[in-house]
């Protein structure tokens, strides 16, 4: 499973997956400073299932209906790998 990490998630994330996941982050692909309705777009070409993000706004600020990537928004106290990390069994199961 193809999983793109956005860029306010620590790099270091796509570490706690497991091998059989292709994780990727939105400076590996180059798309730094994309807007969220183009990284969606772009996700969606490029055969992500799903953008992992801490932008809790994003879901309400992005028609997604005609895309087939899931956002997944990680809710936690900060944006640290630490208090991300947590989190990744929680994706998985999604």
């Amino acid at each position: 499973m193809k999983l793109l990490l956005d860029e306010q998630v620590p790099r270091q994330l796509s570490a706690s997956y497991p091998a059989d996941f292709e994780v990727q982050t939105v400076q590996q692909m180059g798309w730094a400073g994309t807007k969220n309705g183009q990284l969606l777009q772009l996700a969606f070409e490029h055969k992500f299932a799903a953008l992992i993000t801490a932008d809790k706004n994003m879901e309400y600020q992005q028609n997604q209906a005609d895309l087939s990537v899931m956002v997944i928004v990680l809710i936690a106290n900060g944006n640290r790998l630490q208090e991300l990390e947590p989190l990744v069994p929680n994706i998985l199961n999604v």
